[in-house]
């Protein structure tokens, strides 16, 4: 006699003779959630565009402002530092005030300092200007991710929606050389910053309106002591690296690495005893965590390098106006979108540690054409070496960023988040000061500038950077200006081949790395 079997997919074995309901089937996302995503577009594009944004305006500053080398990189540097020394804290507190509270006045802040950064009439006054847009980029980031996993809670739409986010991002900091390029063309080196008052005008508004607010339900009070332990531990390493790339090791790499250490250990021991951590640091314990992390750091080091030394030579080598080069970067920004969203697809089909890996590969491709293709680079060989780059960017990104806030609880989104933007943010710093510091100082060995050609000071900027050697080039008689030319222009052929080969065992050795720590992440 044959019997039905009724159905109970509905329930799960909870032990002997006792049966309790499956969870309930995460909400859908609707037209409002969708609508929350686009509005948070809006920081994401800002605050990353911020990272790059400068790539194309330094030949304008180092004529203008007349930096010295070390200087001008502190221009790109300090709002990476920044960011990376407060994340963790602004994270936190975003969890516990409210992370749509603290995105309206991160984005008020970042609109009124962007203005004053416009007005900026020397390098130290911009290098501030820079800093404090780093302060209230550090409240925007954390937000934006932590509030897509809190309005996202079916998985594949919040994959999705991540996948958006982070080729938002990339795109960001690839479209940032673009706009700048654009402006530079029209306009001087000061309305790189005005651009972001109209993205504030119009995120103000629309947020209030869409996104809804989230906060963790039982933060547990604010510990001062270990949000200053997170900028004391975070500073000074990042300081005591970029110091040491360009300097070698000092007293001043030790102490500041000495500080950041004994920070470090300070603060994990405080996380591990109280009942509400600022950070729980048990998680770096997951590999397939700490393995996203380091995969995130190292994509957008790569990426920040890359175009540290490509917008000036499409510019100063290749001789393209400020458009025509950003012109160059669009086939590789284009790719950076297309692969972040692509690669929802491709994850149920190869896995997670697979395309993280290979997007590592393609990096590595990249940096070998852009520096090796040909005798010496050209705008085609950069325009494909980025469309190569751009490409695993968009795997790698999209990719860590998903890892890492799914692998906590909703409500302590805000803390994960911030961990996946300092190691963004770590890695922008790293990629301008590593892959920059050793392009510079490869530059420096390189140049020969005539001993009596201009001042003291227009000969101290031409052995420095390739814009101060262009500019004293213009000033002096041809016969002499044609040789400098020559000379800076071989000196930075050398430099980017140097970089680029270390750029290369970074990549590499990146890609192994992804292979072995995300091993468990999954489709």
């Amino acid at each position: 006699m044959s019997t039905t079997t009724p159905d109970r997919s509905h329930l799960t074995h909870a032990g002997a003779g006792t049966r309790k309901p499956v969870a309930p089937t995460p909400a859908r996302a609707g037209w409002r959630q969708w609508g929350a995503l686009a509005v948070l577009m809006l920081p994401v594009l800002m605050v990353s565009m911020d990272n790059t944004v400068l790539s194309f305006a330094l030949p304008d500053i180092s004529s203008s402002l007349r930096p010295s080398g070390t200087a001008l990189l502190w221009v790109v540097d300090i709002y990476a530092l920044m960011l990376a020394g407060l994340l963790v804290a602004m994270g936190s507190l975003g969890d516990r005030i409210g992370r749509r509270r603290l995105l309206l006045v991160g984005a008020v802040g970042f609109g009124a300092v962007s203005f004053f950064a416009a007005q900026a009439g020397d390098i130290n006054g911009l290098i501030a200007a820079r800093a404090l847009l780093g302060v209230f980029g550090a409240t925007l980031m954390p937000s934006t991710l932590s509030l897509l996993r809190n309005i996202f809670t079916d998985r594949q739409q919040r994959r999705l929606a991540i996948a958006v986010w982070a080729a938002g991002f990339s795109a960001g900091a690839a479209l940032g050389p673009v706009i700048g390029g654009w402006l530079l063309e029209h306009f001087t080196w000061h309305s790189v910053f005005l651009i972001n008052l109209p993205v504030v005008a119009l995120l103000v508004p629309l947020a209030l309106w869409l996104v809804p607010e989230s906060r963790d339900p039982n933060p547990g009070p604010v510990d001062p002591i270990s949000i200053v332990l997170s900028m004391t531990t975070m500073l000074p390493i990042v300081y005591a690296i970029k110091t040491f790339a360009e300097h070698g090791f000092t007293a001043v790499v030790g102490w500041a690495l000495a500080i950041g250490v004994a920070s470090v250990v300070v603060f994990v021991r405080r996380q591990l005893v109280r009942e509400h951590p600022l950070v729980d640091v048990r998680m770096f314990r997951n590999r397939v965590f700490s393995g996203a992390l380091v995969a995130n750091l190292l994509s957008l080091m790569g990426l920040t390098g890359f175009l540290f030394f490509g917008a000036q030579f499409l510019q100063l080598v290749v001789g393209l106006d400020p458009m025509d080069a950003a012109l160059v970067l669009v086939p590789g920004l284009v790719a950076t979108i297309a692969a972040g969203l692509l690669v929802v697809k491709l994850v149920p089909l190869f896995g997670v540690r697979a395309v993280v890996s290979v997007s590592f590969g393609l990096s590595a491709v990249g940096y070998a054409i852009a520096a090796f293709a040909g005798s010496v680079p050209s705008a085609t060989s950069i325009a494909v070496a980025f469309l190569v780059l751009g490409i695993g960017i968009g795997f790698a990104e999209t990719l860590t960023n998903d890892v890492v806030v799914s692998s906590v609880p909703a409500e302590k989104s805000g803390a994960a988040s911030a961990l996946s933007e300092t190691a963004y943010e770590i890695g922008a710093v790293l990629g301008t000061a590593v892959l920059g510091g050793i392009l510079t100082a490869t530059y420096r060995a390189q140049v020969a500038v005539p001993p009596l050609a201009g001042t003291e000071a227009q000969r101290e900027a031409a052995g420095e950077t390739l814009g101060g050697a262009m500019e004293l080039a213009s000033s002096i008689p041809p016969q002499v200006g044609h040789w400098l030319v020559d000379s800076a222009h071989l000196a930075f052929d050398h430099a980017v081949q140097t970089t680029s080969a270390v750029a290369i065992l970074i990549a590499l050795g990146a890609a192994a790395v992804s292979w072995f720590t995300l091993r468990d992440a999954g489709r």
